[in-house]
């Protein structure tokens, strides 16, 4: 592989002589070889920290901070890479020291290489457009990236609330697909009192319809932004009215109606607004699991537990075991729900570890979080596609279950009285008899009233 010499402040390093990034990001490559997951996992980050790059070149422009011809160049650069061309070159691993300065010089080179290259120049040399002069001008690390991980968080959500409307459409079917289907409703385990399979489900939707709504409450304090505020938000080398302008530009840009912060001086340290998207992600996961934990037990058996439904059988299960077939959709979406919740808590905690003008913490914090997003977003697709949408139920079983349960004894305590429904639950659960036969034999009610009695209690479930 041919190389060519690039310089910095440290000294000169070799360089791919194909590259479009330069020394700043060879010398990230060799100190932070930690995750092996690097910039271009997540196109979503790439794109937005072009269209902090493209925003600034025309605030810059319009400035007179940037001569025209030279951001016209970069303006062609990030829009080639917003479509997606040259994430290759984004190399840089998620997890850095510097608060960030790694993605923000990689960003900057791969820009700069871009840009003169469709200006017919070669790679490397930077005396018509430099990564830090010209496509950094009037920026920082400080304000670019902190609202770089604000538009990708904004953009990766969009994917994870369809996948949310759509398991909860799943789900919203199968209730009215059982509504029909009375069962056991249980509390801690034991039997409690009749309810539908449907009911059940429809409760499924709701857990979600809620989650969909706070995510999209929560996302308007994604818009706040710190860019403008350059180092540590005193807007240092930065043109007088270039902060406005280069939020205005940025929302044309992302499509999102950003605005900049009050105090870009603590909007350059806080990240309260990160910590608290990650809290709601892991609400999502936590009541995903509940919801997956509930398949679980419900599907078990099929012979020798509840088996009230049947999930989709997608592999075989055991090794050992003919015919076994798992619940593995259910139980990798819970794990993906413990990797959301651990995730957050390193959130928190390197939210936490900010210090004066700026939490030098940031990028375990970005990639925790587009992570989480990530995870969570496959994982609610699979749990649609692969066991949801394939639920049935054994409406003989629950039919048998509720039939044999002592659950019905509660819809006779408005005739019977408590003590002595109490009474009658207790005899039939010692003798192993029906509640019905119970009632009957000590002349409490007739059959057929009792089934009345019974019939009139599940039309209101």
């Amino acid at each position: 592989m041919t190389k060519r010499t690039e310089r910095d402040s440290i000294g000169t390093l070799s360089v791919p002589s194909g590259a479009y990034f330069g020394v700043h990001t060879a010398r990230a490559i060799e100190n932070f070889p930690i995750t092996g997951v690097t910039l271009s996992h997540f196109p979503e980050f790439i794109a937005a920290l072009c269209q902090v790059k493209l925003a600034a070149c025309r605030a810059n422009r319009e400035l007179g901070a940037l001569e025209s011809e030279r951001a016209e160049f970069i303006e062609q650069a990030c829009r080639v890479i917003i479509t997606g061309a040259h994430h290759d070159s984004f190399v840089v691993d998620m997890i850095q020291g510097g608060a960030g300065t790694s993605t923000n010089m990689n960003a900057n080179e791969v820009i700069a290489n871009l840009a003169a290259e469709l200006a017919g120049r070669d790679k490397g040399v930077y005396d018509f457009i430099h990564p830090n002069d010209h496509v950094n001008c009037s920026q920082s690390t400080n304000d670019v990236y902190p609202t770089a991980i604000r538009l990708a968080v904004l953009a990766k959500a969009e994917g994870l609330i369809r996948e949310q409307r759509a398991l909860l459409g799943s789900f919203a079917a199968k209730a009215r697909a059982f509504a029909d289907i009375h069962k056991v409703g249980r509390t801690q385990l034991q039997d409690a009192v009749p309810m539908t399979v449907g009911r059940e489900f429809a409760s499924y939707a709701a857990a979600l319809t809620e989650e969909i709504s706070r995510l999209e409450d929560l996302s308007k304090i994604l818009r706040v932004v710190n860019l403008g505020g350059t180092a540590i938000g005193t807007s240092i080398n930065a043109p007088d009215g270039y902060a406005e302008l280069s939020v205005k530009y940025l929302s044309e840009i992302s499509g999102h109606d950003l605005r900049s912060a009050s105090d870009l001086i603590d909007a350059s340290s806080d990240m309260g607004a990160l910590v608290s998207y990650s809290g709601l992600l892991r609400r999502v996961a936590i009541k995903v699991s509940k919801i997956c934990n509930d398949l679980r037990l419900l599907s078990s058996g099929p012979r020798a537990g509840l088996g009230e439904i049947v999930l989709p059988a997608v592999q075989a299960g055991s090794s050992i075991m003919p015919g076994k077939v798992n619940p593995v959709i259910p139980e990798v979406v819970s794990q993906v729900a413990y990797q959301v919740v651990g995730n957050d808590l390193t959130i928190t905690m390197a939210a936490e570890a900010g210090q004066l003008q700026l939490n030098a913490m940031e990028p375990v914090i970005a990639y925790n979080l587009l992570e989480s997003i990530r995870i969570l977003e496959n994982a609610l697709r699979t749990l649609r596609v692969r066991c949801v949408d394939g639920i049935t139920v054994d409406r003989d079983r629950c039919a048998a279950l509720l039939a044999g349960s002592l659950v019905l004894v509660t819809a006779l305590v408005p005739t019977l009285g408590y003590e002595t429904s109490a009474t009658v639950a207790k005899d039939a659960q010692k003798n192993g008899r029906t509640v019905e036969d119970i009632v009957v034999e000590r002349g409490l009610m007739t059959r057929n009233d009792f089934r009345e009695t019974i019939s009139r209690s599940l039309a209101h479930l």
